[in-house]
């Protein structure tokens, strides 16, 4: 009954008539109310004889059981299995399940699936093939264990070339296990190559679309075994050139197979070249680069109205492979086969070819920049400049493209023509005929290149070109044009920079007259007069640029407010950013409108689509219609889509939109101190830390430990890649003392995670050796050197600091490996020709290690070893000319005294003289009250090896007992023997 009355209901849903839909659709969202409606589902998708109506069954019953699989009972899952009449839709349907159950608990799918596919009527075996590409594409993992099994399978599939519908989906499921298979499945899938490519020739003789798709079975082995294709490397090779050649075949198709010899070339160019097969591939690949177009069409880089996107046809993709031979493969090996092509190409009456050789020439520059400026830069040089007077457009448009390429490419060698090339490129620019922007857009794309990297060799061409382009930007009417003008003036900015003002005036009026004008097709031009209107800010100086800032931002706030277009937003954040630099102040007064709309941008999903990778729903899964929808088993069914199916999502994001965002970040983290931002997050993170410590010490439940514990395990390793990573000194120097005071507080429950320590040290190690990214410096950053060796040095002992912190922290034995390796690089700082703040900054970490190692378990012993290497250097430091080094060595001395103890004390003798000696001649307050520190850490450390009368004769020293009577010589007469003591005190008090 349930199923004559939901196929009543079906039927009436297909009627052209709302009304009746309408009605049936209220009726169908009653029947899902019902538990029978699964069976019936079932029953309708396949008894009924009316097509339409098992169409739709089968779609609503895979988006119900999507959401409801659990509420579903065994009877009615076990149903799903046993029907034999499946298609596509029920095969779609299985997908959802393979979901929810795997294979294995599904023992009807699996026996469904083997009976299928091994039968011997085609249409069985077709249909069997479609259900398993259909569940295993879903889900491909857990059937896993089935993988040997399937590959047999596929190895007999293959061979009915026959069928090629199974082939089709026998390459499918292929493609979807291969990123999943192990290497045990590997001989199996190396045997399947050649079976696999007889099996693509027939399916495309019988359907191309179908054999376009299947061939994306080579990009994922290549991608995610390319090992497997290795051994085969020649016919997979020869195979997609005999399709690339044949113009018969659809573009699709010869794309795909051109791209496949691309990502080959990519991932294994020296097989190529040991098959040799660089020579065959140029043989085809030329003849595709240099077609003519059909008659009475042109190549669309070539029409007026190209939007320079990337074409998806085959030339595209043959000028493709020749730049990832110039990116992958050894220029001399390259060249040698390469250049009796291009000079043929060269030397041709057919303009296509002549075209076809520029391109091949331009695509190198990159891949082959080092070669071409040593080698051959000059003869091609030649040839572009001859090109670009060529009698055929096309031709032209190539040589322009080609001189973009190697102004992009290959300087600083290629701007060294400039003499040469600017009265070309600038008479070519002003012969060209103004109406075929097209061709003007390839001219003013050389000539910006070029420009962009002349830098002050600009100066004597500067009348010629600002009058060129100052007069498109008065006269022009084509938009396009003023549009190409407005950029050349930036790039001539960013070359000519001061050497611009003289101009500045009008390029402003033109500018301000373009931002004010309200028209819709103003926009691109609008665009453009921004971007280079940030251009100027940044190179006509801010004398020149400050007093237009605040009329520049209120320009920009209008344009946000007044226009919705990302492309527009994102050049005005560009010009904020600017301006920030510039004059900070004119800024000001306007951040919160433009943090609101840089957030905004950040924030909103505008241009962001999601697309579902099945087939379109059935209409009625868009009715909102949301009457009862908190009554169980009540049916929104566009709301079953949205949990499950949101795996089977994917999104895409508009170019546009995408550098609205990434400009929007730069722009923010330029108006704003984005280094106090850093710097105050990280402190934020340690403080964190400390505070979690402080909670589990005063409450040690085992939860507080573990909260500190996670905190720390996330922290110090993010505190450890920003060290070597972050850009800015000020900020590694800020996360080093946040490091360093949770180590200090934290003590060794901060060193508890594996490898920690050794990364800790291992940080340290870069920070003193200069190998970290602060520390790179270049370019611009490099030329204030006393600044920067200044940071250098303020760097370094922020990372000095964290090693008596770490010796403080364990027991001395565990610290010691660590601190054997760091110590040399320490003491290195401490040579005679280092400067004087390097010597105090090495002997004052080296005296802090030391005292930390009196604190700790087997700090003795670890002293008393590292003696003969340390005292050497202290004793140097206790003579040094500079009273800071002086200072810090005798503190280190006396540290030594007390961690090491009578493992030192043969050398007390030698100490005391030297102290001795020291005492008698120095006037530095502060070393004079540390030598006294160091004396009684001595006495208190190993009174046997200090003779209390010449310490006594050293102590009578009038203004250091009145100014320096210190806590440690208290400390130090209290801990003697009495009658030691007695003695002391009495000399003292005498004195």
């Amino acid at each position: 009954m349930m199923s004559e009355e939901l196929e009543r209901i079906l039927a009436r849903l297909t009627e052209p008539d709302n009304a009746v839909i309408q009605q049936a659709t209220a009726e169908l969202k009653q029947a899902f109310k019902d538990p029978a409606i699964i069976p019936a589902l079932c029953a309708l998708m396949t008894e009924s004889q009316n097509p339409q109506v098992r169409q739709s069954a089968a779609v609503m019953l895979r988006l119900r059981v999507r959401k409801h699989w659990k509420k579903i009972s065994p009877d009615h899952r076990e149903r799903f299995g046993t029907l034999h009449t499946v298609r596509h839709s029920l095969s779609q349907l299985s997908a959802v399940l393979v979901k929810h159950e795997t294979p294995d608990r599904w023992p009807a799918l699996l026996a469904l699936l083997n009976q299928s596919t091994k039968s011997n009527n085609p249409q069985d075996r077709q249909v069997g093939l479609l259900l398993l590409s259909k569940v295993v594409g879903s889900n491909p993992e857990p059937f896993k264990p089935h993988y040997k099994q399937l590959l047999q399978l596929f190895g007999t599939v293959l061979q009915d070339l026959n069928n090629p519908t199974a082939l089709y989906y026998c390459i499918l499921t292929l493609t979807a296990i291969t990123a999943y298979t192990g290497t045990e499945e590997m001989n199996l899938m190396r045997s399947l190559i050649p079976k696999l490519l007889i099996a693509l020739k027939h399916l495309i003789q019988a359907d191309q679309d179908h054999a376009s798709e299947a061939m994306e079975v080579f990009d994922e082995l290549m991608e995610s075994e390319v090992s497997i294709v290795v051994p085969h490397i020649a016919e997979i090779v020869r195979f997609c050139l005999e399709i690339s050649a044949d113009v018969s075949l659809s573009d699709s198709l010869r794309v795909k197979a051109l791209s496949c010899i691309a990502v080959l070339i990519r991932l294994k160019s020296k097989a190529v070249l040991k098959h040799k097969l660089l020579q065959p591939i140029l043989q085809v690949v030329f003849p595709i680069l240099s077609a003519a177009p059909p008659p009475g069409e042109e190549d669309p880089e070539d029409e007026e109205n190209d939007t320079e996107g990337d074409s998806e046809n085959p030339k595209h993709f043959a000028v493709q492979v020749i730049d990832t031979m110039a990116l992958h493969m050894p220029p001399e090996k390259l060249f040698n086969q390469l250049l009796p092509f291009t000079q043929t190409c060269l030397s041709s009456e057919n303009p296509y070819e002549r075209k076809g050789g520029l391109m091949c020439m331009a695509v190198l520059a990159e891949g082959c920049a080092d070669h071409i400026r040593t080698k051959m830069l000059s003869s091609m040089l030649q040839t572009v400049c001859r090109s670009l007077s060529d009698n055929n457009q096309v031709v032209r448009s190539a040589a322009l493209f080609a001189l973009g390429q190697f102004s992009e490419h290959l300087q600083p060698d290629v701007s060294k023509f400039h003499a040469e090339l600017m009265p070309l490129l600038h008479g070519y620019l002003s012969a060209v005929n103004q109406t075929k922007i097209g061709h003007m857009t390839k001219a003013f794309y050389a000539l910006e290149n070029f420009l962009e990297n002349l830098g002050p060799e600009i100066e004597p061409y500067l009348p010629t070109l600002m009058e060129t382009m100052l007069s498109a930007l008065n006269n022009a009417e084509n938009l396009k044009l003023k549009e190409l003008a407005v950029s050349a003036i930036g790039a001539i900015a960013n070359a000519a920079k001061e050497m611009l003002v003289p101009y500045f005036p009008p390029i402003i009026e033109s500018l301000k007259g373009f931002l004010t004008d309200t028209r819709e097709e103003m926009r691109t031009l609008q665009t453009q007069a921004l971007d280079t209107l940030s251009v100027l800010a940044r190179t006509v100086g801010k004398e020149v640029f400050s007093p237009l800032a605040a009329e520049c931002v209120q320009l920009g706030l209008n344009l946000t407010d007044g226009v919705d277009d990302p492309d527009l937003r994102r050049c005005t954040y560009s010009l904020f950013s600017a301006v920030s630099d510039v004059s900070p102040d004119c800024l000001a007064p306007h951040l919160t409108p433009i943090t609101t709309v840089m957030l905004l941008s950040l924030k909103s999903t505008e241009g962001v689509m999601a697309h579902l990778d099945e087939d379109k729903p059935f209409v009625l899964l868009d009715d909102d219609d949301a009457d009862d929808e908190d009554e169980e088993g009540d049916v929104d069914l566009d709301e079953d889509t949205n949990q499950d199916s949101v795996h089977s999502l994917r999104f895409s994001v508009e170019n546009a939109y995408i550098d609205e965002k990434e400009d929007a970040c730069d722009a923010l983290g330029e108006i704003f101190p984005h280094e106090d931002v850093r710097r105050a997050a990280f402190g934020a993170m340690g403080q964190f830390c400390r505070a979690q410590h402080k909670v589990w010490k005063e409450n040690p439940t085992e939860a507080n430990h573990q909260a500190l514990h996670k905190l720390l395990q996330v922290v110090l390793p993010c505190f450890l890649e920003a060290v070597r990573q972050d850009r800015e000194r000020q900020v590694v120097m800020a996360i080093l003392e946040s490091m360093n005071a949770v180590i200090k507080s934290c003590q060794g429950e901060a060193l508890q995670a594996p490898g920690i320590l050794a990364e800790i040290s291992n940080t340290i190690k870069d920070v003193l050796k200069k190998k970290t990214v602060c520390q790179d410096v270049g370019g611009d950053e490099a030329d204030d050197d006393e600044q920067q060796a200044e940071y250098d040095a303020m760097l370094q002992e922020f990372a000095g600091e964290g090693i008596p912190v770490l010796a403080s922290a364990l027991p001395a034995e565990t610290f010691y490996p660590h601190l054997n390796d760091l110590l040399p690089l320490i003491m290195s700082k401490a040579k005679p020709s280092c400067t004087e703040a390097d010597r105090s900054f090495s002997i004052g970490t080296i005296g802090e290690t030391l005292h930390s190692l009196v604190g700790v378990a087997g700090g003795s012993a670890v002293a008393g070893r590292l003696s003969n290497r340390l005292l050497p250097v202290l004793v140097a430091g206790v003579r040094d000319s500079d009273a800071e080094v002086r200072n810090n060595s005798v503190f280190a001395l006396g540290a030594l005294a007390q961690a090491a103890g009578p493992i030192v004390a043969s050398d007390y003798p030698m100490m005391l003289s030297l102290f001795s000696n020291l005492l008698s001649k120095e006037s530095d307050l502060r070393v004079i009250d540390n030598l006294c520190a160091a004396l009684c850490r001595m006495i208190m450390s190993h009174i046997e090896g200090v003779p209390l009368e010449q310490v006594t004769s050293i102590f009578i020293f009038k203004e250091c007992l009145a100014q320096h009577h210190t806590k440690e010589f208290e400390s130090a007469v209290m801990s003697l023997p009495d009658e030691q003591r007695n003695k002391m005190t009495l000399a003292v008090t005498q004195s």
